[in-house]
């Protein structure tokens, strides 16, 4: 049975519970990560944080904790549950005030930290490789709220999501309002033909993802080309392979998109390869 940290205690999971006056149930008003633990040792935790707390800056929110504190809270809750390997979800909210807007009727912000097991899909769907459909749905847009603040409102990914399953698919591609690919529903995506990769830029309005990060610099060292550009659906359609890099997916071989198999419609390999240096690079502590 998980014990959550909140506010500086540890509850078991039936006592873990917040305010309904708290601002991030009311108004989705907070920030979070999505972390992984291996072996005992947390994966670039640091920058985790530096992204969390880019966040929360960038959206006029105090957070209470340092981040030396903050990541020794984060290695006490993977510990005080007994895990070796574990999906950590670290949560910051606005906090407890009132039924208003008004930031300022909450004083203190709500720090909550889970640390548990996650699986997206089984593991013979990351051996096929994923079915994927574009869904109607966009991303959030840059001149709206910044797609690198990675906030409490995730609606827009969330009807991706219901967009996928209601087709049968196992996941969705995300585009921008231009018509541009942008992400999966939690996941950056990736583009491979030859010995090149091609992933959307940031003027696409994606989250700056951590393992996408690591996988670009494991796919730098092989010897890979690397490119961060505008991508098309006719340029994945027509890619050798394509792949999506997340924390909780880690990396997943798409075999279909739209219909249309990716490639010979297997996990390609450029994707295996880079899997395997993603393990590797987890064994040796991230």
């Amino acid at each position: 049975m998980p014990k959550i940290w909140i506010d500086g205690q540890f509850y078991a999971k039936e006592d873990a519970k917040l305010s309904v006056f708290d601002h991030g149930t009311l108004y989705g008003d907070g920030v979070f990560e999505g972390i992984r633990a291996y072996g005992g040792r947390i994966f670039r935790l640091r920058q985790h944080l530096d992204r969390l707390y880019a966040s929360a800056h960038a959206i006029l929110l105090n957070i209470w904790l340092s981040k030396d504190e903050m990541a020794a809270m984060t290695e006490e809750c993977v510990r005080v549950n007994g895990l070796s390997d574990a999906y950590i979800r670290l949560v910051v909210t606005r906090g407890v005030g009132d039924l208003g807007l008004d930031p300022r009727k909450c004083p203190k912000a709500t720090i909550f930290c889970i640390a548990d097991h996650i699986q997206l899909w089984p593991a013979e769907r990351y051996e096929r490789g994923l079915s994927m459909i574009t869904v109607p749905t966009p991303v959030n847009q840059h001149h709206g709220l910044p797609p690198q603040v990675k906030s409490l409102n995730y609606l827009a990914h969330i009807l991706a999501k219901v967009e996928a399953i209601q087709a049968g698919a196992d996941e969705a591609l995300m585009l921008d309002l231009m018509g541009q690919v942008a992400e999966g529903s939690g996941q950056n995506i990736f583009a491979v033909t030859g010995r090149t990769l091609r992933t959307p830029g940031h003027e696409a309005g994606i989250l700056r993802g951590v393992t996408r990060a690591a996988v670009m610099e494991l796919a730098a060292e092989a010897g890979y080309d690397i490119h961060e550009q505008v991508l098309t659906r006719y340029d994945l359609y027509t890619a050798d392979e394509v792949f999506l890099t997340g924390t909780a997916a880690e990396i997943a071989g798409i075999r279909q998109l739209d219909g249309r198999l990716i490639g010979g419609g297997s996990v390609g390999p450029v994707t295996k390869d880079l899997s395997a240096r993603f393990r590797a690079l987890i064994a040796r502590g991230g």
